[in-house]
């Protein structure tokens, strides 16, 4: 459940920001230092956020810069040559890239009702099987403690998964089928990716006047939450009248590979026993070979499988919980 926004306009809106989504970050970072986690919350928003109050700025300067290292540049181009000749099925398709964020009192005193940002620019899996996926992937970072800086020579697509819990108090989970390519046999939150074309977007467009700037940053706004039920719905078999509306709970990066991922919670009228039967119609049932409908101690126990991206999820998941029990 989101709260009651204070006025835009009101000096409260700082600190609530700060509570939205800025101070758990911080804490997070300090605890990822101290244990070597395998993941990173680059945001976390443990009230969750309704879609009015996450915005985005899509825009070119934050797409990729290309590495200095001709070698290292030009290793993109020979990896996915290689995995075309292995696999002539696969599809170069475009996804949003992931550029950091900001709060709106970072912003020029802007008094938009958004609490956050997500800084996006157009990137393509070709681009992330060469950077993020790279054997040399490591070659790719800068080293910086400023996140986007340290990755802007990686494509880092965003992401999405989703904290689906039922009417039973169980969470959904998918074992990830053999023949993925990232993590076969893991355990994942539903999830996969916004789509630029499902927000109309195929390049970036020069010359766009300021109200077309702000329909393209409304329409990946939009995708952000719209993809996630897409996914959910696709993954799992459920309708998506049986899902409440999702809520954005922050990102996570796995340090493998630096891959970021969007997290949101739904809850799903349909007891576990339901989804269950639900699952063995799922439309993208072929990505996973099992669901499990789990408690959280349960969850806890399987965590160790995910991927991080994933795990950081769940983290994200247990903050959400957390201030729950505070307010």
């Amino acid at each position: 459940m989101v709260h009651d926004l204070p006025d835009p306009k009101s000096s409260s809106v700082t600190s609530y920001v700060e509570q939205m989504a800025a101070t758990v970050p911080s804490q997070a970072e300090t605890a990822i230092a101290d244990t070597a986690l395998p993941y990173k919350l680059l945001l976390s928003c443990p009230l969750g956020l309704s879609p009015s109050q996450v915005s985005v700025d899509f825009d070119e300067s934050y797409d990729r810069i290309p590495h200095p290292d001709t070698d290292s540049e030009n290793s993109i181009s020979e990896i996915w040559d290689a995995r075309i000749q292995k696999n002539a099925s696969l599809f170069n398709g475009k996804k949003f890239r992931y550029a950091g964020c900001s709060l709106p009192n970072e912003r020029n005193g802007s008094t938009n009702i958004s609490l956050v940002a997500l800084h996006l620019g157009l990137t393509d899996y070709r681009t992330f099987v060469g950077t993020n996926l790279n054997p040399l992937w490591e070659r790719f970072l800068v080293p910086s403690e400023d996140d986007p800086v340290r990755c802007q020579h990686t494509s880092s697509p965003l992401g999405n998964g989703a904290v689906v819990e039922t009417s039973d108090k169980r969470i959904v989970i998918l074992r990830r089928s053999n023949n993925v390519g990232e993590f076969p046999g893991h355990f994942v939150f539903p999830g996969g990716h916004p789509e630029p074309e499902e927000a109309g977007i195929t390049s970036h467009q020069n010359g766009k006047s300021l109200t077309e700037s702000e329909l393209i940053n409304r329409k990946v706004s939009e995708e952000m939450f719209e993809s996630i039920i897409r996914e959910v719905v696709e993954e799992i078999g459920v309708p998506a009248s049986a899902l409440s509306n999702p809520l954005f709970i922050g990102i996570s990066r796995r340090e493998l590979n630096v891959r970021p991922a969007a997290f949101f919670f739904m809850s799903c009228c349909l007891s576990a026993e339901e989804i269950q039967q639900c699952y063995s119609t799922a439309q993208d049932g072929f990505e996973s070979t099992q669901l499990h409908a789990v408690t959280l101690i349960e969850l806890e126990k399987l965590a160790t499988k995910m991927p991080g991206c994933h795990l950081g999820g769940f983290a994200l998941y247990k903050l959400m919980l957390e201030a729950r029990k505070e307010t």
